[in-house]
């Protein structure tokens, strides 16, 4: 029985120790995180407003930056939240959304927050003839399509007549930072690089990344990170709790294992992607890791990572070890 309580308690991580993890998180996060990218651009929309017209190629009118939008259309409550909802004057709707994984469903995203712009827009009275532009912008670290382009533009089109436009007015934008075409000005490549490195050279960048490290000062900032990441833990701690349950119920140690297993892996990976893409590999790796002990240490270093290459290298170097 005391060897079972103290196999717990090296897997159970403290109210401390997890305070401890949140605040160190917080100070590696990048731009590309959705946290901070979402309080930045909220928070500078002269930044902003410098982004849309970068992505666009062309000026555009006062943008005003509503907070993080939430749109529920439903009874139960079901609905979207975006990441940087912007509203041009008299004119466009933009949403702004950081991916840093690729995801197939990508696509079908985009449609879905399109469709769900336009009901809000209704519901708030617009005529059909009255909804604005809309322009889904989703910011990719990994290329969503596979073809090299830094920038890919959809909007409707007859299929027949290819010259024959839709006119609806809604665009979905994916911009990939790995590009490798020769398709976007410097400042756009500079901004890529940026996004990839946390360094620039121009003075949009540079001004982005001093909105990042005043970010680490930000004590407001700090406590709500804080708070949401060991909300989040706690929920994660919640479904290992109830793998164990489930493990007892069952009558099976191996259950029980698992179940906690299963919530330290979904714990490292919800961390990982915060910092980039994560490999098949090494997705494969932690997934089917059923060392208690090891996964309570990948979690320790993935907190401590700066990026998922670090990460990596860490496990590759205890297993040569």
């Amino acid at each position: 029985m005391y060897k079972k309580k103290e196999q717990q308690m090296k897997v159970s991580l403290t109210f401390e120790q997890i305070q401890q993890m949140a605040a160190e998180k917080y100070r590696t996060l990048k731009f590309t995180d959705d946290f901070l990218f979402c309080k930045i651009l909220q928070e500078c929309p002269d930044i902003t407003q410098e982004l849309v017209e970068l992505v666009l190629n062309r000026k555009v009118r006062k943008v005003v930056v509503q907070k993080q939008e939430a749109i529920e259309l439903t009874s139960d409550g079901k609905g979207i939240r975006l990441d940087v909802y912007v509203e041009e004057k008299n004119d466009a709707i933009y949403d702004l959304e950081m991916q840093t994984t690729n995801k197939p469903e990508l696509p079908k995203r985009s449609r879905y927050y399109q469709g769900m712009i336009d009901l809000n827009s209704i519901r708030r009275g617009a005529k059909y003839e009255e909804l604005r532009k809309t322009y889904i912008i989703f910011f990719c670290l990994k290329d969503p399509f596979g073809y090299g382009n830094h920038i890919y533009t959809f909007e409707n089109r007859c299929r027949e007549m290819e010259d024959l436009l839709l006119g609806d007015d809604t665009y979905k934008i994916f911009l990939n930072a790995s590009g490798t075409k020769n398709d976007v000005p410097e400042k756009m490549l500079d901004f890529f690089e940026m996004l990839k490195t946390g360094e620039g050279k121009t003075l949009f960048t540079k001004k982005i990344m001093k909105e990042v490290e005043r970010a680490k000062t930000h004590e407001e900032w700090r406590t709500e990170y804080m708070t949401l990441f060991m909300r989040d833990e706690e929920m994660r701690a919640e479904g290992r709790a109830e793998g164990r349950a489930e493990g007892r119920a069952e009558g099976r140690a191996e259950g029980r294992t698992q179940g906690i297993a299963i919530g330290r892996a979904s714990s490292i990976l919800d961390i990982l992607s915060t910092l980039g893409p994560i490999s098949e590999k090494t997705k494969m790796r932690i997934e089917s890791e059923m060392n208690l002990d090891l996964l309570c240490d990948w979690l320790k270093i993935a907190v401590k990572c700066t990026s998922v290459e670090e990460f990596e290298n860490h496990i590759t170097s205890e297993n040569s070890k």
